[in-house]
């Protein structure tokens, strides 16, 4: 958690001075390759038109420095338009602070403040247990498990589970 000395997570909207910043979070989890699909990194100009392609980009400040971000849209679209979406990334440097919890949090309220009924994730990788811990303990539940639904980059398979959350 963070520190009483440190200021206190604030999350908002993706702001143009917070791309450069943002993109590298996003790309230390592509990297990394142990939670996300995307296997491609973005460049600035990629990564500006993906955002932008986004319901809602929202970034996590910490001492006034992009931390984490969120991107959130739909899962689906026509009858089950109602179901959003969302991925989170948080600099590995400054895990275990908060700050994804705080996303979470931010994510949940926007999603439904933006009309959304349920936030649910296809594939919250098995072996990704800090995350399954905070997802469980904000109230998200549980569908099941797809057995070797995410390939590691050493070319193994881990379970992917599925997770929803009423907002």
């Amino acid at each position: 958690m963070i520190s009483p000395e440190q200021t206190t997570v604030v999350v908002r909207p993706l702001q143009p001075q917070d791309l450069a910043a943002a993109t590298a979070v996003w790309n230390q989890v592509v990297e990394d390759g142990i939670a996300f699909p995307q296997q491609e990194i973005l460049d600035l100009p990629a990564a500006e038109a993906f955002f932008a392609q986004q319901d809602l980009t929202a970034v996590a400040l910490l001492d006034g420095k992009v931390c984490g971000l969120y991107i959130l849209h739909p899962n689906n679209i026509g009858r089950c338009g109602h179901i959003c979406n969302a991925s989170y990334a948080v600099d590995r440097n400054r895990r275990g602070q908060g700050i994804g919890k705080a996303l979470v949090q931010d994510c949940l309220r926007m999603g439904k403040e933006l009309g959304y009924r349920v936030l649910q994730f296809n594939a919250v990788v098995a072996t990704n247990t800090a995350a399954r811990k905070l997802y469980e303990k904000l109230g998200f539940v549980q569908l099941g498990t797809i057995p070797g639904g995410f390939r590691m980059p050493d070319g193994h398979y881990e379970d992917i589970c599925p997770y929803y959350h009423e907002l």
